[in-house]
C-alpha cells in the first residue's frame, strides 16, 4: 500500500512539473513565468529520477533495445537541433539531447562489459568443474 501511494504521489508531482513547464507561458508573464517554468523543470526532473529508480521502470530503461533507441534517437535529434534551431535554443536542445544519448551509450557499454564478465565467469567455472569418470 505504501509503495502504491508513493508511486501515485511521484507520478502526480511529475505531471504537475511538466504541466507547469509547458503551460506557464499561457497563464503568466515575465519573472513569474520564468520561475514557474524553472520550478516545473526542477520538480519534473526530481520526480522523474525517483520514478526511474523503481523496479519496473528501471528494468525497462536498462534493457538493450531501449538503450539503443535512446542512444540513436537522441543523437539524431541533438545533431538536427544544430540545424533546425538558433541561438540559446540550439545550444540547450543539442546539449540536453546529447547528454541523454551519451548516457544511453554509456549504459550500453556498461551492460556489454557486465555481459562479457558474466560469460567469462561461466566459462572459467565450466573449466574448473571436474569431469565424471
Amino acid at each position: 500500500m505504501k509503495s502504491l501511494l508513493s508511486s501515485i504521489v511521484l507520478w502526480s508531482l511529475f505531471l504537475v512539473g511538466l504541466s507547469a513547464t509547458v503551460a506557464s507561458g499561457a497563464v503568466l508573464d515575465g519573472t513569474q513565468k520564468d520561475v514557474a517554468t524553472y520550478g516545473g523543470i526542477a520538480l519534473s526532473l526530481l520526480a522523474g529520477s525517483r520514478i526511474a529508480k523503481k523496479d519496473p521502470i528501471k528494468s525497462f530503461l536498462s534493457s538493450r533495445p531501449v538503450l539503443w533507441f535512446l542512444f540513436l534517437f537522441n543523437g539524431v535529434v541533438a545533431a538536427a537541433a544544430g540545424f533546425a534551431l538558433d541561438g540559446v535554443q540550439e545550444i540547450t536542445a543539442a546539449a540536453g539531447m546529447g547528454l541523454v544519448s551519451l548516457g544511453a551509450g554509456f549504459g550500453l557499454l556498461q551492460s556489454r562489459g557486465t555481459r562479457t564478465r558474466g560469460t567469462q565467469a561461466l566459462e572459467t567455472q565450466g573449466r574448473r568443474t571436474p569431469t565424471p569418470a
